[in-house]
């Protein structure tokens, strides 16, 4: 994405305020320490495009974590293979918003993106799933 690109979508990501996350758009946590949703800075995600996601994290009670630091792994669990890049969460962009940077798909089908969450003494995994 071009310099100018990724600096407007960062700007205009910052600006959008946290809201309770409607749980159709958003996956809780396997242990249910947190909730998470993303937006997509390419619509609709289509596959063999770099892109960046804006990762949304809260806590049980809807209110945004910050601090944390978020791992991602992920893949399509049907062809036992993982992601084609090493998507990174850059920063945090406000409280509860994390840039992901990195993101591309190679095929079309089913995927799942893991984010590992570590926020103090709270450690558990999110599982997003995808349909490409």
């Amino acid at each position: 994405m071009a310099s100018w690109r990724r600096c407007l979508f960062v700007a205009a990501m910052m600006m959008v305020v946290v809201a309770s996350a409607d749980e159709s758009n958003s996956w809780l946590s396997r242990s249910g320490h947190f909730r998470v949703s993303y937006e997509s800075d390419l619509q609709p995600i289509v596959i063999n495009r770099m892109h960046s996601w804006v990762l949304i994290v809260a806590d049980g009670d809807g209110v945004p974590v910050t601090g944390a630091t978020l791992s991602i792994a992920g893949g399509m669990p049907a062809h036992d293979h993982g992601l084609p890049t090493s998507p990174q969460v850059t920063r945090e962009l406000g409280p509860g918003r994390y840039l992901l940077e990195g993101l591309r798909f190679h095929m079309n089908g089913e995927w799942q993106i893991e984010i590992a969450i570590e926020a103090g003494e709270l450690r558990d995994v999110a599982v997003i799933p995808l349909q490409l």
